[in-house]
């Protein structure tokens, strides 16, 4: 376990996940703390903090000690702040769950997200809880034949916007398509990912985006896709957040996936979301070379 001078860490799970106490995000962090929280991001892979006050200008700030925001292709951004990502969810809304499949964030682009801060500002009375899996804990139990198998592979990510499926009833959420109002994104990333700070290796394909293996066809993918899908997504990999008012998750995107639980139907739900910049994802394959 960490040990910190400048806070507390409990983690939540045997697998990941550790709640954050005696720091007020509100204000700026200097460089020692930073660091410390950093490597608790790397150990932990998703950090939380509760009973947090945060004006959208605070959030910004802290997401910027992380890196850059990452504008999102199909999403809009807010208005006054173009930083963040406005979720909402109303009482009477039945339309789309908004992260309701396991995934890693855009890995349908060159440079998916390093991570994401999110920051929740109304909940409802009970449901919205999001859980989160451990990626490198999951390669690290494959068999070596199946490891073997995989360090090689690359895998197509696939992502297409169309506005209907991104719409839901009580907002549009899309931003403006071309005139067949459709954006189709494709590229090919490692399925073992080396961890750029850790170095660890970590399997990253999710069922939202990844499409088939380069160089095969959809239905000889399928199987082992499907099958590495359900696997990393065991209970003994994972931990799960019951948010409340004023909580705040930043989680390393490059080496876990998540999954938002739309459980609460007939209450309103706000998020408030910052998307850190990433870097293009690097396999075994391309370290052995420069290697």
């Amino acid at each position: 376990m960490l040990k910190s001078d400048y806070f507390t860490t409990h983690p939540i799970s045997g697998a990941l996940g550790a709640e954050i106490s005696g720091l007020d995000l509100s204000m700026p962090l200097n460089a020692a703390v930073f660091e410390q929280l950093h490597q608790a991001l790397i150990e932990y892979k998703v950090l939380f903090f509760r009973d947090q006050d945060l004006t959208p200008e605070q959030h910004i700030a802290f997401g910027r000690m992380f890196g850059e925001p990452m504008e999102d292709e199909f999403v809009k951004e807010m208005d006054a702040h173009p930083e963040l990502i406005e979720l909402l969810q109303e009482a009477d809304d039945s339309g789309y769950n908004f992260g309701g499949t396991w995934h890693s964030d855009s890995t349908y682009r060159e440079q998916p997200p390093m991570g994401v801060a999110l920051y929740a500002r109304e909940l409802p009375p009970f449901g919205g809880d999001t859980t989160w899996t451990n990626m490198e804990l999951v390669y690290s139990s494959l068999s070596k034949g199946m490891q073997t198998l995989l360090d090689p592979l690359k895998a197509e990510h696939v992502a297409q916007g169309y506005r209907e499926k991104m719409s839901i009833i009580k907002g549009d959420y899309t931003k403006s398509f071309n005139k067949e109002d459709i954006v189709v994104r494709n590229v090919s990333h490692p399925v073992v990912r080396k961890h750029p700070v850790s170095g660890n290796k970590s399997l990253y394909i999710n069922e939202a985006y990844a499409l088939r293996f380069s160089g095969m066809t959809e239905d000889e993918s399928k199987p082992l896709i499907d099958y590495l899908c359900r696997f990393a997504i065991q209970p003994h990999f994972t931990c799960r957040f019951r948010w409340l008012p004023g909580s705040l998750a930043l989680w390393d995107n490059r080496n876990t996936m998540h999954f938002a639980i739309g459980d609460y139907f007939g209450h309103r739900r706000l998020m408030h979301r910052y998307t850190i910049q990433g870097d293009t994802p690097v396999g075994l394959v391309e370290v052995a070379n420069n290697g």
